[in-house]
């Protein structure tokens, strides 16, 4: 039985929402309708119960959600298993949004996970995604700025990165800092909350990005200001390229982990989060 079909009915079971399935599966609202129906269609049985925005699962859509979420799991577990070298005996697969790769964890990821007989799997997505992922058992930890809040999982803080706003040339004020072409880099819900709440009045940005590294390498190749990570702005700052804006208001990003929590006693995840614990202490 195709797969795709049962992780279309496990989201729209988990979202009750054909809409917010289509979305979190990036797909149109009448291919999930579609793939629903084909699946009903496959099996001789109704799966939901649908009226208006009330949508249930009926007594045979109940019994299909272990088997399907044990189908996808032997999938996942099937495409590990045959993609590993000889000398790798088991695969871990960690996700990230790309921002939090370029600010903290790509120079991290080898003292995280260079392991005896691993192979590693490192992808970037929206949290979104990520989660989705993790749902689907094709992902076994994520790394997100906003806890999602999901009852399936486990999430817990692991990391703290500090934002300092630089600018190509000495500014004093933000104003003046903004003046150069201000690079607003999206660090997730509640620092745009903040921010938004911190720059009443600034003017529309030069250039919107939800990668640092990008951000960082317009400001220092055409001038402007923005918030970056400490750590990827450290040598800069002592270089003398880059400029911290003195009277900017302080920005901080908590980082947190996610797991399924079938997962909450497995033993490389819990030292994965015990190592992010403590880089951040060391920081």
């Amino acid at each position: 039985m195709d797969t795709d079909l049962l992780k279309t009915f496990m989201e729209v079971s988990r979202t009750r929402h054909f809409g917010r399935a289509a979305e979190n599966l990036y797909l149109t609202q009448s291919a999930v309708s579609f793939r629903v129906r084909q699946l009903e269609g496959l099996l001789g049985v109704e799966l939901f119960s649908r009226q208006r925005n009330n949508i249930q699962l009926t007594p045979a859509g109940e019994k299909l959600i272990p088997l399907a979420e044990s189908s996808v799991l032997l999938e996942q577990r099937i495409k590990h298993e045959v993609s590993i070298a000889d000398d790798r005996h088991y695969q871990f697969a960690i996700g990230a949004t790309p921002n939090l790769w370029d600010a903290v964890l790509q120079q991290r990821l080898p003292s995280l996970l260079r392991r005896p007989g691993m192979a590693v799997s490192a992808m970037a997505h929206s949290s979104s995604a990520l989660v989705r992922q993790i749902l689907e058992r094709s992902l076994d930890l994520a790394l997100v700025f906003d806890a999602p809040k999901v009852d399936e999982l486990v999430t817990q803080a692991v990391m703290t990165v500090p934002l300092v706003m630089v600018s190509s040339e000495p500014c004093d004020h933000w104003e003046q800092a903004a003046e150069l072409g201000y690079v607003l880099v999206d660090w997730g819900t509640s620092f745009r909350i903040q921010h938004a709440q911190e720059f009443k009045g600034m003017a529309a940005p030069a250039l919107k990005t939800n990668t640092g590294r990008i951000a960082l390498d317009s400001i220092l190749m055409y001038g402007g200001a923005g918030y970056l990570p400490a750590s990827m702005v450290s040598q800069h700052l002592e270089s003398g390229e880059l400029h911290e804006v003195k009277e900017a208001p302080e920005m901080t990003r908590q980082v947190f982990a996610s797991y399924l929590s079938t997962r909450k006693n497995d033993e490389l995840i819990n030292d994965i989060i015990k190592q992010l614990l403590e880089f951040s202490r060391h920081d």
